[in-house]
């Protein structure tokens, strides 16, 4: 049984201030909810406050990036146990906008990704084509290739800390949504490449989200696909309401 991620990433979005009442707001709102992983990912300066907010709820608190080395002269980066230090359990690693502006590859995903686990970190690992790589027909080589680089020599047992996150550029942020059929192709197809990589009993265990303009009235159709186990939520996550509609579409 894969229980379902439902996380909210936020983006550069929030003061601590906002961020705090964002989340009081959320916790009541999801206090019943039931078989479902609910993570929210605010900004760095937020997160040791919402994690104080959060504490005996059954939200889990991420970072939206991290660094791959301990300590050292990094200025400006944050290494994966400073992230466990503020109250993270989660980190985001590899989402497009990442990639698109500010060089993130497949290397540095997988250095990242392997550092999270090594601290205890879940790492939920983005991957996903762009509007012109899909109209190319290109979709599934991008996805391999993301897939194959940023999870390159992991072991069977790092996956109970790695959800993977597929998420078209071409709807994050657009309005734009993948039909549950598409999403669910690309979701098999990742399933597949797994089991092939890394054996059926991962392939079986692992989490496959879908981020692109997730709403609360298309969630429960996209949850109702077989291979896909939750959502990377952006915009809609920024208000409580329309984010616990989203982590309660179960109920």
């Amino acid at each position: 049984m894969r229980i379902p991620v439902i996380a909210g990433n936020w983006k550069l979005f929030k003061t601590i201030n906002e961020s705090v009442s964002l989340v009081k707001e959320l916790k009541q709102l999801v206090a019943n909810s039931h078989g479902v992983e609910i993570v929210v990912a605010p900004v760095f300066t937020a997160l040791s406050r919402v994690s104080e907010a959060i504490d005996g709820s059954v939200i889990h608190l991420a970072a939206q990036d991290c660094y791959w080395e301990e300590e050292g002269a990094f200025t400006g980066e944050v290494a994966p146990k400073l992230l466990r230090d503020a109250g993270c359990s989660h980190v985001i690693i590899g989402h497009s906008e990442r990639r698109q502006y500010f060089g993130e590859t497949d290397l540095t995903v997988n250095r990242k990704t392997k550092a999270a686990i090594a601290a205890g970190l879940t790492a939920i690992v983005c991957v996903g084509e762009t509007l012109q790589e899909r109209e190319s027909e290109n979709t599934f080589t991008v996805i391999e290739t993301q897939i194959t680089g940023s999870l390159f020599g992991l072991a069977g047992n790092d996956f109970n800390h790695v959800v993977i996150a597929y998420e078209p550029v071409w709807a994050i942020g657009t309005g734009k949504t993948a039909s549950d059929a598409q999403a669910q192709e690309v979701h098999a197809f990742i399933r597949q490449l797994v089991s092939r990589l890394f054996g059926q009993s991962v392939a079986d265990s692992v989490r496959i989200l879908y981020g692109g303009s997730v709403k609360p009235d298309n969630v429960k159709g996209l949850m109702a696909q077989t291979d896909i186990d939750g959502a990377l939520v952006g915009g809609a996550s920024l208000k409580a309401e329309s984010f616990a509609a989203i982590a309660t579409f179960n109920i």
